[in-house]
């Protein structure tokens, strides 16, 4: 009878033993499955993060990007004025806790990837959780005691993540359709157009090019309500690819991208309220702004906020011109203060301001005014598509004249003469060139760049996918690469067309 019992205590010894054995290795299982939120796994490419939440319910007790990223960042910067950046904060340690749930998905492969992997895409939910539900927030960053002029020498040659974070359902071609559009039930997600999923190895390619800034144009109307409140996923992801960059000493610029667009009836909002209702566009405005701010308001000075994108007003300018830049002067006005207002390194963060449909002619106009800003942090925005049949399409396919080459001459000279010269630092946000000549393109490239650098003005090529390859993060042509390394590297020497 002892016997027995003892076998009896012994088996069930055994059966408790590998009951809770089983239980941690669901705990385990579970982990992996939602992407983890280890300081690892967050700085690096975590790629279903997002659709990640529908399957785990992830709390924070900090984010150690913040700190990772301050002792990666002095080792890219060649500036002495940088050395307010050696001191790093300790990272923070970070307590995760895990609850396994069962949720239904429907899998479905990014539209351009040929990975064997999968993203998993949850259903459209009947609540959306707002941006304003953050994880807490990084541990603040020290701000350098540059100047905005400083900031931008600083940055060697840049490049846009175009077509991926500022993808939404537009009219494209303006035929008043939409051209790619999500099945019902299902949210716009960076794929839309065609491009893979952004990866951190994608920017870790980039810097060992020698690229060390990155302008991440992003597009919010497709994940926003009417009031402008953030859909929380699309917060995560956006700071998820911010971090990609950021996170290995690379300066980035965000801004609010086709929301600015010409198809109001899809989306487009900027323009057309700002015009109908000014008061009503501001507290949609800067309830859009106060959320970004207030998620990235404790990253350094390496993150740059944009105010919007290629906004002008055709109808208002049509009928008085001085109408139409007072209203964008304020629109960049109410951008600062907003920005300003949240505080935290916010308060000293450099901000780019949109020139009038950042175009150099139209900006370098009397009307146009810089705003107003006691942190004396603002630089200018343009972009450069002169002339727009070579830079934009392959309409004309060579470049290269004497008088074309006069005519980028003059323009750039305009920016140093009316902005850089008088104390206002410049970032050309795009630029391209798109003609079937090669030499053609390369030429142009390597003299704008050189013109650029000579003067102290930064620039960021217009990449929506045909500059860099998406999937093996190769230049697609090289030369366009090396044309750049040339130009910004500060030798003297004269650009020439080969």
């Amino acid at each position: 009878m002892k016997r027995k019992v003892l076998k009896s205590l012994i088996a069930l010894a055994l059966t408790v033993s590998m009951l809770a054995g089983c239980a941690q290795s669901a705990v385990t299982s579970g982990e992996n499955a939602s992407g983890g939120t280890s300081a690892t796994s967050q700085s690096q490419n975590v790629s279903s993060y997002a659709d990640s939440k529908a399957e785990s319910s992830v709390t924070s007790t900090a984010s150690t990007t913040a700190a990772e990223h301050t002792s990666k960042s002095t080792e890219s910067s060649t500036d002495t004025t940088k050395a307010d950046t050696s001191a790093a904060d300790t990272p923070a340690t970070q307590t995760t806790t895990v609850t396994v749930t069962t949720v239904s998905q429907t899998t479905k492969k990014p539209a351009s990837s040929t990975t064997a992997s999968q993203t998993t895409k949850k259903p459209m939910t009947t609540t959306t959780k707002k941006a304003s539900e953050n994880k807490p927030l990084p541990i603040a960053e020290k701000m350098r005691n540059i100047t905005s002029q400083q900031l931008v020498e600083d940055m060697t040659f840049g490049w846009n993540l175009g077509n991926t974070l500022d993808v939404c359902q537009a009219d494209r071609d303006g035929d008043g359709k939409v051209n790619e559009h999500v099945e019902a039930g299902e949210k716009v997600d960076e794929t839309l157009w065609g491009n893979p999923k952004a990866t951190k190895e994608l920017f870790t390619s980039l810097k060992k090019n020698g690229v060390n800034a990155v302008r991440i144009p992003v597009t919010w109307r497709d994940h926003m309500d009417s009031n402008g409140n953030i859909d929380r996923e699309w917060m995560d992801r956006v700071q998820q690819v911010v971090d990609y960059a950021y996170s290995q000493g690379m300066y980035v610029i965000i801004n609010v991208h086709h929301d600015g667009g010409g198809d109001p009836k899809f989306g487009a909002w900027i323009i057309e309220e700002s015009q109908k209702d000014y008061n009503t566009f501001l507290r949609k405005y800067k309830n859009v702004w106060k959320q970004i701010a207030e998620r990235f308001k404790n990253y350094s000075d390496y993150l740059i906020f944009e105010s919007m994108n290629e906004v002008g007003f055709d109808t208002l300018y049509n009928k008085n011109k001085a109408d139409a830049y007072n209203l964008i002067n304020k629109i960049n006005q109410d951008f600062v203060d907003i920005i300003r207002a949240t505080g935290g390194n916010n308060a000293k963060r450099h901000l780019l301001i949109a020139g009038y449909y950042t175009d150099i002619e139209r900006t370098c106009d009397s009307l146009y005014k810089m705003p107003d800003d006691k942190a004396e942090r603002c630089i200018l925005s343009v972009h450069y598509y002169t002339p727009w049949d070579f830079c934009t399409c392959d309409i004309k396919h060579t470049w290269g004249t004497k008088s074309e080459v006069r005519q980028m001459e003059t323009l750039i000279g305009k920016m140093k003469k009316n902005f850089v010269d008088k104390g206002i630092p410049v970032i050309i946000g795009e630029y391209a060139a798109s003609g079937s000549d090669l030499s053609s393109c390369i030429f142009f490239i390597e003299k704008l760049n050189k013109l650029c650098s000579d003067y102290g003005i930064a620039t960021f090529i217009w990449d929506s996918g045909s500059q860099v390859n998406r999937k093996t993060y190769k230049w697609r042509t090289p030369q366009y690469l090396e044309a750049l390394k040339r130009a910004t590297s500060g030798k003297d020497y004269e650009v020439v067309k080969e």
